[in-house]
C-alpha cells in the first residue's frame, strides 16, 4: 500500500465520525423545529373562554373570583385566590373561653385577623378593623380577630380596650397552633373566608381596613352566594 492510500485509509474513520455528527445534528434540528412552539401566530388558536370562567381545554371550568380586580389602592397587597382554598380545621376560644372552630364560621363571610399585643402594626391596624366591623358587621359578615399571645386573654382584652376596639369580639388561640395551621408568615396576617369556610384571599402585614377599597372587597365577598349543596 503506497503512502497516499495509507493516508486515505487512516482518514476514513475520521470522515465517518464527522459524517455521523453532521447527520445527528441535522436530525436533532428537524425534531426540534417540528416540536418547538411557534411564536409567529401560526400555531393552533385556543377557543375563547366563556364569560366569567377560566380554564383550558382539558381543565375544570372555574368561575373567576368575584374579588378579581378589587385588590388595588389600599388593598394592593391583598392576594386574591383564583379558586377558594380549603382550610385545615382549626379551633380558637371565645370571650368566655368556649371553643369555636372553622365550622362555626360557616354561613357568613369572615375577615380573620391573626394578631398579638407585641405587634406594633397590629396596634395601628386594630382601630381600622373595628371601624370595618362597626359599619359592615352583622349576620353576613364579621371581623374575627384572634390573639395569639400566651398566658391567657387578659393582655388581649386590655389591648382591645386601649385601641378603642369596642366592636371587636375577644378571640384567642390557647392552642398556640393557629399561626402555623394557617401558614401565616408575618404579623398581622389576615384571611378573607367565604360562607363555605374557604379562603378567598389574604393579606400579609397591616392594611387600612377602613378604606373604601377594603369595603368594596368585603361587599363583593358578601354579595357572592354560598355554593349550592
Amino acid at each position: 500500500m503506497n503512502s497516499t492510500n495509507r493516508r486515505q485509509h487512516a482518514a476514513s474513520p475520521a470522515k465517518y465520525a464527522i459524517a455521523a455528527v453532521v447527520a445527528a445534528i441535522a436530525g436533532f434540528a428537524t425534531v426540534y423545529l417540528s416540536l418547538a412552539p411557534s411564536d409567529n401566530g401560526s400555531g393552533p388558536v385556543s377557543a375563547p373562554e366563556a364569560p366569567g370562567t377560566s380554564a383550558g381545554a382539558d381543565e375544570e371550568v372555574v368561575p373567576k373570583s368575584p374579588l378579581k380586580g378589587l385588590n388595588k389602592g389600599a388593598m394592593a397587597a391583598f392576594l386574591v385566590r383564583p379558586k377558594p382554598l380549603e382550610l385545615p380545621d382549626f379551633s380558637f376560644a371565645g370571650a368566655g373561653g368556649a371553643t369555636k372552630s372553622l365550622a362555626d364560621l360557616k354561613g357568613k363571610v369572615v375577615l380573620l385577623n391573626i394578631w398579638a399585643t407585641w405587634c406594633v402594626p397590629c396596634r395601628e391596624e386594630m382601630p381600622q378593623l373595628n371601624a370595618l366591623q362597626a359599619e359592615l358587621g352583622g349576620a353576613d359578615f364579621e371581623v374575627v380577630a384572634i390573639n395569639i399571645d400566651k398566658g391567657g386573654p387578659d393582655k388581649a382584652r386590655k389591648f382591645l380596650e386601649e385601641t378603642g376596639a369596642a366592636d371587636i369580639a375577644l378571640y384567642t388561640d390557647p392552642t398556640g397552633k393557629l399561626f402555623s395551621q394557617l401558614k401565616a408568615v408575618g404579623m398581622p396576617t389576615t384571611l378573607l373566608i367565604d360562607r363555605d369556610g374557604k379562603e378567598i384571599g389574604r393579606l400579609i402585614g397591616p392594611a387600612d381596613w377602613a378604606s373604601a377599597e377594603a369595603k368594596r372587597l368585603i361587599e363583593a365577598a358578601v354579595a357572592t352566594p354560598a355554593p349550592a349543596g
